[in-house]
């Protein structure tokens, strides 16, 4: 969270985001008012993010829940991703309209932030040994968890550093493609929403390659469940991609 925080609010600062809704054109009044709209794209979505994850986690066997409501409620354990997902990317959405912020420019903002938040994330899957580990393996950087969530005394892949050399990498080209979205002459520019759709075809795209050696079940057409939502990320990403690209040939007569 503390550093997605960083990246939004750096984003908003050179969008101009803070600075174009502030009275005071300062710098100081800009940082601040980018300071207060990244921590409140931050906080809130993160606050019900985690609120949702619970909540998806306890429906998912309802009878268990309403067997032990309360016990379960203030569980340290049970937190589900997808309910995180919907609840957290709501929230996001929510708080970007109230400040005024246009969707396809706030879900560019949010990408960058979005990648490296996951990526850092991952570390705490790497230390705690819980089972996002990847299949044995003789390489070198192979690494035992024996006294993990989930232990293991096989050296397996460690695929949350993977994914954290991933999502690193992700996040600084998701970064750069802003110069490409200002205009300069002799230039083509890229419209709003590039970012985003970018960020979708390269997080889905590393997340189907990792799942090959994972250890996580296979359900759908031999594809694990984060295999199919990371297919279907892709393919959105593709098709939103050239979507924008079309429109935006049309509207600048380029088309």
């Amino acid at each position: 969270m503390l550093a997605a925080f960083f990246v939004l609010r750096a984003d908003c600062e050179r969008r101009g985001l803070a600075a174009s809704r502030v009275s005071d054109k300062s710098a100081k009044a800009s940082h601040k008012s980018a300071n207060a709209e990244a921590e409140m794209l931050i906080a809130i979505p993160s606050l019900l993010g985690l609120a949702g994850a619970k909540l998806y986690h306890l429906l998912e066997s309802p009878a268990d829940f309403f067997a032990h409501p309360v016990a379960l409620l203030i569980s340290p354990y049970g937190f589900a991703w997808f309910g995180g997902l919907l609840a957290g990317f709501a929230a996001f959405v929510w708080v970007g309209r109230r400040q005024h912020v246009p969707l396809l420019t706030l879900l560019d903002v949010g990408s960058p932030a979005a990648a490296l938040g996951y990526g850092i994330g991952r570390i705490g899957c790497f230390l705690s040994g819980d089972g996002d580990y990847g299949i044995p393996t003789s390489l070198p950087w192979g690494m035992s968890f024996p006294n993990g969530l989930v232990p293991t005394t096989e050296r397996v892949h460690p695929t949350p550093i993977y994914e954290l050399i991933a999502a690193c990498a992700i996040a600084w080209l998701l970064w750069r493609m802003y110069d490409r979205q200002k205009s300069a002459p002799g230039r083509k520019s890229v419209p709003a929403g590039t970012v985003f759709a970018v960020y979708l075809v390269l997080t889905g795209v590393a997340r189907f390659l990792v799942e090959f050696i994972r250890i996580n079940p296979r359900s759908f057409l031999g594809m694990s469940n984060a295999q199919t939502a990371s297919l279907a990320s892709t393919i959105v990403g593709i098709v939103l991609w050239f979507w924008l690209m079309k429109r935006h040939d049309r509207f600048c007569g380029t088309g």
